[in-house]
């Protein structure tokens, strides 16, 4: 579908994408939590993917929903009984957010624009990767946390950050995590970035946890905040998160 749209924008991701590629007049309501990743103004604060009042979304007129995960089935449902067409994305690596951002490019008339964004996402991430302060043999091992309880590792697209920026993940990504799995686990560093929290996750939460009160971090000190939007949103946004977590790496470098 080209051309003009009145898009409801149900995830911030989806809302950070269409501002990078100048879609921001197609957009007629957001989610409350896409005020963390663009100058939304007073675009009408609608539900999510999660829960979602039908009638304010209605009111907006909207020719496209656009949502992320996480979606719930019961949200999603009622969703499609407004009868308007509902773009779902699921990202999970890197290349789906590239793929996404082409995708909404497409839906928009902006394939050259989306295009040229994923170009400089890439471009990016990749000046990153070969401005770390030196290549190690032994590359820190990074716990990246998006939620302490249940504990939930962050997504497999931060592990590939992680991986790019000269760290190896360790514990598998996106996945609920016990503390044995990370004291096991042993990570030199560990990164918080709690979902929907802004810069606020408690650092005290890992220092003083008697299950890791051994592994290195707790112990000397490694334990970094990282704002969640900066990992937890799949769009070009986590340029910025990759440099937090190459100056997190690069400490545990230097400490080596």
């Amino acid at each position: 579908m080209i051309g003009r749209q009145r898009i409801v924008s149900l995830a911030p991701s989806v809302t950070s994408i269409l501002w990078a590629i100048g879609a921001r007049r197609d957009v007629v309501g957001v989610s409350k939590w896409c005020k963390a990743v663009a100058p939304v103004g007073r675009l009408p604060r609608v539900g999510d993917c999660w829960a979602a009042d039908l009638e304010p979304i209605a009111r907006l007129r909207p020719t496209m929903l656009i949502g992320s995960v996480p979606f719930s089935p019961d949200t999603t449902g009622r969703l499609l009984t407004l009868g308007v067409p509902l773009v779902a994305m699921n990202p999970r690596s890197l290349a789906d957010i590239y793929a996404d951002i082409e995708l909404l490019g497409r839906i928009t008339g902006r394939d050259a624009a989306s295009k040229r964004v994923r170009s400089r996402m890439e471009h990016d991430l990749s000046a990153l990767a070969r401005g770390r302060a030196r290549r190690s043999k032994a590359r820190p091992r990074v716990y990246c946390e998006a939620w302490p309880n249940p504990r939930i590792s962050s997504p497999p697209w931060v592990a590939e950050l992680v991986a790019l920026m000269g760290g190896t993940p360790a514990v598998p990504p996106g996945q609920r995590i016990t503390d044995e799995q990370v004291a096991t686990a042993r990570p030199d560093v560990i990164v918080l970035a709690w979902t929907a929290t802004g810069a606020k996750a408690d650092p005290r939460r890992a220092l003083h946890n008697p299950a890791w009160r051994d592994i290195p971090p707790v112990r000397e000190g490694r334990v970094f905040v990282v704002r969640d939007e900066l990992l937890n949103t799949p769009s070009p946004i986590l340029v910025r998160g990759a440099r937090e977590l190459r100056r997190a790496i690069r400490d545990a470098e230097q400490r080596q």
